[in-house]
């Protein structure tokens, strides 16, 4: 799943050597931290917040075959 949230958001971005993204695994629930360049963010939220939304919206779907949640946390 970092792999596949990794790839999309290296397409995304100018600078793909600053995309850092961190697991925090729980019980039922998986947490992923996506750290970018400043100047990045709004690329990856998208307008209205709708990129950051298919983003999520795959990783749900994903996480849904098996069996577990999935989050997603842009931060600057």
């Amino acid at each position: 799943m970092k792999e596949l949230i990794e790839f999309v958001v290296k397409a995304l971005v100018d600078d793909p050597a600053a995309v850092d993204i961190t697991e925090v695994t729980g019980d039922k629930v998986t947490i992923y931290e996506l750290r970018s360049a400043k100047s990045d963010i709004g690329k990856i939220i998208g307008k209205r917040g709708r990129t950051a939304s298919a983003i999520r919206t795959i990783i749900n779907a994903v996480s849904a075959r098996q069996g577990k949640r999935a989050v997603l946390e842009i931060i600057e």
